[in-house]
């Protein structure tokens, strides 16, 4: 398909990106037309369909991942009556585990026992990892090679934020947001 005008490049733009169930990266999104689109023009097309869909109940949002368009959370309660799933619960554990993992990764299983001041169970990693929420991105190089555990670009997009620098600021945890001294020795042998 050659597109020929900006309006039609955000026609084929809304159709790709209402059909796809996961959200669109740009290289994706290029890859779709038989012409070479630059970033610059995408962008543009992207940022004009975005204001087009304001005050629908539909937005078009750029997360970790990609662009998708999803619902507005003020109309949230509308698709729950419609869709009626209970969102997984999740203990506290598992909550206070990947809230340690967010905000001081790179962190080994060692370091998070340290933080919550008790053992943690082999099932909260493995959640997290089935979410593809957290993954290990290499070894401390320290006796035992523990695990380094970072979280995702999936965990983000759930989130529906684009980097961890958009994550609240965690002050009523203390030390949890001091900086990680173990940062700086690290060998981080990235794992694909």
């Amino acid at each position: 398909m050659s597109i020929k005008h900006l309006t039609e490049l955000k026609i084929v733009l809304e159709t790709i990106l209402f059909a796809s169930a996961e959200p669109l990266t740009l290289e994706q999104m290029r890859g779709v037309f038989d012409e070479d689109l630059g970033a610059d023009m995408l962008r543009r097309a992207l940022a004009e369909l975005r204001d087009e869909w304001q005050g629908r109940g539909v937005e078009l949002v750029m997360v970790a991942d990609g662009w998708r368009f999803q619902t507005r959370a003020e109309f949230q309660r509308y698709m729950q009556r419609i869709n009626p799933e209970k969102p997984p619960r999740y203990s506290r554990a598992v909550m206070e585990t990947l809230a340690i993992i967010a905000y001081k990764q790179p962190v080994t299983r060692g370091d998070i026992e340290e933080i919550r001041g008790v053992a943690v169970n082999t099932q909260i990693i493995k959640t997290l990892e089935q979410r593809d929420w957290i993954k290990v991105v290499g070894h401390r190089e320290v006796p035992g090679r523990p695990a380094l555990y970072v979280t995702t670009r999936q965990l983000l997009s759930d989130l529906n934020l684009r980097a961890l620098d958009e994550l609240p600021p965690l002050v009523e945890l203390g030390n949890l947001v001091a900086p990680n001294p173990h940062t700086a020795q690290l060998d981080l042998a990235q794992e694909d």
